[in-house]
């Protein structure tokens, strides 16, 4: 196959990867896209995000139905879950988005194509060489439902410019590799075949307290080890406290402050070396879920050649155009500093390939909302209390409880609040926290706030329909002024 031409090349077809691919088609590129699943999506749509949510939701409406249906006068017989229909719903909402991506990429002019890419040199014109093995069901600009199966061919492609979008992988914890089996992924938590009777969850942050969730309401025993003395630590330290005691009252036992140091299978049982406090113990358990974090995924893309500069964590370091320490190399999302969010890769996609053609974007990095989809949710944009008291910010505070929401009790989810953070000065909105239902769409009001920098005042002024959960953020941010009507 004779090489071709692209004005962009796009390494990648995650959330930052085909959302840049589909921007720069927009103004006007040539753009390739290659991904090295059979699908588009990445991790985020086809073994994160989505799957996860998907498993949410469908283990919560049997947790409701045992638990919460006799309140509204709605009487059942014991509730029953077919855990193979829940895994074949959830694989029909990631095969029905990731054909709807490949459909967006087509509509857009993007050429798609399923391989394994790197980067083999750059000639004396600044194109850079990009080959491509195909893999088994590989062609060019095919939907997912028509691709053909093909001999394993390496390919050429030749741009001046590559942005890399490859995501992250799974960090194992030290000596103890995954194994698909016993010491797992989240990615393997999301397609158990049958409900561990005990799971051990390492980590405390967002993906370890999503996957807990699922397991415990389907049966479960699960215990989640924590290193830090609180979970979620980046978050605001009363949303975590908050957390912590729904989570408990739902029956997810935590070691916080603890760490495993091993694990061993002796005469058919599975066990793992716990150090919780001064002592150390052995816990027996059917899986052992690591979920302490990721790391970019970068090994076969040719980057050592060009010296490619990385920060301590291994992450790429970018300039303000995103570029890399080598010219005409970009990179986004989960490679390059910031948080590991699906939506900040996708901004950083979009203001990347903006730049490239002359405007001016910009990602504010202090507003990127982080949400946990538990029972209740927890979502938070800008600052925490703690943050601000470190940096000597003078600020006000306001908190209001859903418990006194007319809507939340209606619903009876009245677990939670909405904590607002102004500057004691200006009143600018500094931080927005929130725990408690559908907080993760309650959050977006304070996104859009905040990114054109409102006030505290300003929320209370706008008119919230009664009765609804948004209520809860105008009487927060009336706390603040110790106006709050309904407090």
């Amino acid at each position: 196959m004779p090489e071709q031409q692209y004005d962009l090349i796009v390494i990648g077809a995650g959330p930052g990867g085909y959302v840049a691919a589909i921007r720069a088609a927009q103004l006007g590129m040539k753009v390739l896209i290659v991904e090295k699943r059979s699908v588009p999506g990445g991790v985020c749509l086809n073994e994160g995000c989505i799957p996860s949510k998907a498993l949410l939701e469908s283990s919560e409406h049997f947790a409701m139905a045992g638990r919460d249906l006799a309140r509204h006068g709605v009487i059942v017989d014991a509730p029953r879950f077919d855990l193979k229909v829940m895994m074949e719903r959830k694989a029909e909402i990631v095969a029905g988005l990731a054909a709807g991506v490949s459909f967006l990429l087509k509509k857009n002019g993007v050429s798609l194509l399923h391989g394994s890419a790197s980067i083999v040199d750059r000639n004396q014109y600044g194109y850079y060489r990009v080959s491509v093995m195909l893999g088994d069901e590989s062609s060019v600009d095919s939907p997912v439902e028509q691709r053909q199966t093909v001999d394993s061919v390496l390919s050429i492609f030749i741009a001046k410019r590559i942005l890399l979008a490859t995501g992250s992988e799974a960090v194992p914890l030290p000596g103890m590799p995954f194994d698909g089996v016993t010491v797992v992924s989240a990615s393997d938590a999301l397609g158990f075949a049958q409900v561990p009777e005990r799971l051990l969850v390492v980590g405390g942050g967002f993906i370890g307290l999503e996957l807990a969730s699922v397991w415990q309401r389907l049966g479960a025993r699960v215990t989640i080890i924590e290193a830090a003395p609180r979970v979620l630590p980046g978050a605001d330290s009363q949303i975590s406290e908050m957390l912590l005691r729904q989570l408990r009252k739902q029956g997810l036992e935590f070691m916080l402050g603890a760490s495993v140091q091993g694990v061993c299978s002796t005469d058919g049982s599975t066990k793992a070396r716990v150090i919780y406090g001064e002592a150390q113990q052995e816990m027996e358990c059917d899986r052992l879920l690591v979920a302490v974090g990721r790391r970019p995924a970068t090994s076969g893309l040719g980057l050592e050649q060009f010296a490619v500069a990385r920060d301590v964590g291994g992450r790429l370091q970018v300039d303000a155009y995103y570029q890399t320490t080598a010219s005409g190399i970009y990179a986004v999302g989960d490679l390059v500093p910031g948080p590991m969010l699906a939506h900040k890769a996708s901004a950083e996609a979009v203001a990347c390939v903006e730049r490239m053609s002359g405007q001016a974007s910009t990602v504010d990095y202090d507003l990127i909302p982080s949400t946990v989809y538990t029972n209740p949710e927890a979502a938070f944009i800008g600052k925490s209390e703690e943050q601000l008291k470190e940096a000597g910010v003078a600020y006000r505070c306001g908190r209001f409880n859903f418990y006194s929401s007319g809507r939340a009790r209606c619903m009876g989810l009245t677990d939670g609040f909405v904590k607002v953070l102004a500057h004691a000065e200006t009143d600018q909105l500094l931080g927005v926290h929130i725990v408690g239902r559908h907080a993760s769409e309650l959050i977006a009001e304070a996104s859009a706030l905040m990114t054109f920098g409102a006030t505290a005042r300003d929320l209370t002024v706008i008119c919230h329909a009664h009765p609804t959960l948004s209520e809860v953020l105008k009487e927060a941010a009336l706390n603040a002024h110790n106006e709050a009507i309904h407090a």
